[in-house]
């Protein structure tokens, strides 16, 4: 599993879908859109044009990539199936 998430360093979403992943252990690389434009042209390549942050797309060893617009905590718990008592 690859997970990226397309972020900005003032973004305090970000910040917290980051210390997410981190607090279950999960890996991911980040690209820093406000700092890298070929990370910013690449993130509105595959949004559709979206520059909205953080934008996480997580890519499953089935090859099934699932894109997900700002910090959805549900939708990152069901995509990695993560089990939390929050």
């Amino acid at each position: 599993m690859k997970i990226t998430i397309y972020s900005t360093t003032t973004c305090p979403y970000c910040k917290m879908a980051k210390d997410y992943l981190s607090s279950f252990n999960f890996s991911f690389e980040e690209k820093l859109v406000d700092q890298d434009e070929a990370a910013r042209e690449e993130m509105s390549s595959i949004s559709g044009g979206f520059l909205g942050v953080p934008f996480i797309v997580i890519e499953k060893d089935t090859g099934e990539k699932v894109q997900i617009v700002g910090f959805d905590k549900e939708k990152i718990k069901s995509t990695l199936d993560i089990k939390d008592l929050a």
